[in-house]
């Protein structure tokens, strides 16, 4: 059985968030082979600083489980989680994360905080960094350029 990325699944949310005014991140779980929720960020929308992409792929994710744990998941996200989302990610039990461009500013995985390596943290799923990094890069480039621009 060979690797299948859902990261241009990711992408879709990214840019569907980005059409709504909101910064462009999407993230898909995945487990089974199959995706079980989607999201792209909604903070704006919802008037919610809670409300990205990974944070609302997990609640989706767990209330079809019926489960505040989805054990077996992958997640694919297109930017590196924040703390906030990674610390979420751990309490869910994904079993692995990929995601796309790295967040130097407000990363949580391998850049500041580094949640999963924390010993506070009760679990730490297999990381996979890079996955469609340039499109995911390119996607929040063009999104802040824009709004550079703008008056």
């Amino acid at each position: 059985m060979g690797f299948t990325s859902y990261m241009d699944t990711a992408l879709e949310e990214a840019r569907a968030a980005a059409a709504r005014g909101e910064v462009p991140v999407g993230a898909v779980i995945v487990r089974g082979g199959a995706v079980i929720a989607r999201a792209g960020n909604r903070t704006r929308e919802l008037s919610d600083p809670t409300a990205h992409a990974e944070v609302l792929a997990l609640r989706a994710a767990c209330a079809a489980a019926g489960s505040e744990r989805i054990e077996g998941a992958d997640l694919y996200v297109t930017l590196e989680p924040c703390p906030m989302c990674a610390a979420a990610i751990s309490f869910a039990r994904v079993a692995r994360l990929y995601y796309g461009a790295a967040d130097p500013k407000s990363g949580g995985v391998a850049q500041g905080a580094r949640v999963f390596a924390q010993p506070q943290c009760h679990h730490a799923p297999e990381v996979y960094d890079g996955i469609g990094a340039d499109a995911s890069a390119e996607l929040l480039r063009r999104f802040f350029a824009e709004r550079r621009l703008s008056p």
